[in-house]
């Protein structure tokens, strides 16, 4: 299934949990340094795009594309790895948490590369270093994640491809957005079908897979077990579980 297809399934609510978080935003503007240009691939519903700047959106699910809002920036039907646009159109591009969805992610960052000075890339690194093994959720609950990551590009050969740095973006244990890593200190929330449906991964694994992590979840949190393997997690104010910047 293509992402266009994937969000034009299950991007309905999306609106309900997912908006912008105001830390991680500020991280990422100001990554953008002097730009006044900037375009937004896989734009979804438009969070994260700046308002004191020039932006156009592409995002190819018009499901997502519908939701956008009346003031947000124009949108057009497009993908990452083709973009119609002329080399170095842009001050800056920028792309948030939708990289993985990409069949050539590697591709995509150079379009990106192409058509801007400078590239602004918000993703994870899915590798035992970062959150597939680090993550509660994944570790103890949802094996299955580790399959949908299998054979992609790691954060290195994605940073390599556009000669990126990459900078950490800690999760605070309040934040807004309901993104899948979200609501790290706040478990409770991923019983909450609503949550779920707010990110990709839920669908991705499955039905089966799903039900079977939330009562083991369910479970762990009315007998307490939970708490005691994630003690330390208590007293944080922000995690850092792999969120990236890629900075080119």
């Amino acid at each position: 299934m293509s992402s266009a297809q994937l969000y034009d399934t299950i991007g309905a609510g999306y609106t309900v949990t997912r908006r912008t978080e105001p830390r991680i935003a500020a991280q990422i503007w100001a990554a953008f340094g002097d730009a006044r240009t900037v375009l937004n691939v896989g734009a979804g519903t438009g969070s994260y795009e700046p308002s004191d700047r020039y932006v156009l959106a592409v995002e190819p699910s018009a499901l997502m594309r519908s939701q956008r809002r009346p003031d947000a920036a124009p949108c057009l039907d497009g993908s990452a790895e083709r973009l119609p646009f002329d080399d170095g159109a842009f001050d800056a591009a920028m792309s948030v948490a939708s990289i993985h969805h990409w069949p050539d992610p590697i591709a995509g960052l150079r379009e990106l590369r192409r058509v801007a000075r400078r590239v602004v890339v918000f993703t994870h690194d899915t590798t035992e270093a970062g959150w597939l093994h680090r993550f509660w959720l994944t570790r103890d609950y949802l094996p299955e994640v580790g399959n949908l990551v299998s054979g992609r590009p790691s954060i290195t050969e994605l940073a390599d491809a556009i000669g990126a740095r990459l900078e950490p973006v800690p999760i605070p244990w309040d934040c807004a957005d309901g993104f899948f890593e979200a609501h790290w200190r706040r478990p409770e929330a991923y019983l909450d079908e609503r949550v779920r449906r707010g990110t990709s991964v839920w669908a991705k694994v499955g039905p089966e897979a799903e039900q079977r992590a939330v009562r083991a979840l369910r479970a762990d949190l009315g007998s307490g077990r939970w708490a005691e393997r994630n003690a330390d997690l208590t007293d944080l104010t922000a995690a850092e579980l792999g969120l990236r910047l890629l900075i080119a």
